[in-house]
């Protein structure tokens, strides 16, 4: 099926819907910010660019990524890992935007998570195919803190699924503006992205970009 941002209004902004313990949608959350989230977004790109990694089974994501913040998540046939540096330039990671770090920190307050201060954001780009497999947000130190998600550009697919890989996820459309955010009992929760269908959003096209945010240090 091919969706477009026409085939509903836009989600407003309300109450937080619960999914799992300690894991909510905050339908429409981020809409007013999209535009500088977007730009800031840009230059964070622009400075260190989206590249497709590989995974210690030698597979490579079909999803790009990029990182911003102080620590930012790579893969390669070694393994998983925070690094302070990109690898590609031997650089630091740009910083995290401000306007980043505000919606984070407000998303998981409105989430029941106050005081949240994320030192890392990884920045996804999926284009029409692009999936996320079945996974744990588990190499952060400080578990104890949430994870947010920010829905960009075309809608997709959410698998939010249980402690278990075997534990049937359920299956959640997360448009433009859309904030996940999980915590708590549901911190180490499977979580992917299914393929992600066409469609063309006005300002994005073709694509759907996604921020994590994550207390990594």
């Amino acid at each position: 099926m091919t969706y477009s941002l026409f085939d509903e209004p836009p989600a407003p902004h309300g109450a937080p819907e619960p999914i799992a313990p300690g894991a909510v949608l905050l339908r429409g959350f981020a809409l007013d910010q999209a535009e500088a989230l977007l730009q800031a977004a840009q230059q964070v790109i622009a400075a260190a660019p989206l590249r497709h990694l590989m995974t210690p089974g030698g597979r490579v994501m079909s999803v790009g990524m990029s990182n911003c913040g102080a620590l930012g998540w790579t893969s390669s046939r070694a393994g998983y890992r925070y690094s302070n540096t990109d690898p590609l330039s031997g650089q630091p990671w740009p910083p995290m935007p401000a306007c980043f770090a505000d919606l984070a920190m407000r998303a998981a307050a409105e989430a029941g998570f106050e005081g949240f201060a994320p030192d890392a954001c990884l920045i996804n780009r999926y284009e029409p195919g692009a999936r996320l497999s079945l996974h744990q947000d588990s190499d952060e130190s400080d578990l104890s803190a949430p994870i947010v998600s920010v829905s960009l550009g075309l809608p997709a697919v959410f698998l939010f699924g249980g402690l278990q890989r075997s534990d049937r996820p359920a299956r959640l459309r997360l448009a433009h503006g859309d904030v996940a955010v999980w915590g708590g009992p549901s911190r180490l929760a499977f979580h992917g992205v299914a393929p992600l269908a066409d469609g063309e959003h006005p300002r994005l096209g073709r694509q759907r970009i996604n921020l994590t945010f994550r207390r990594a240090g």
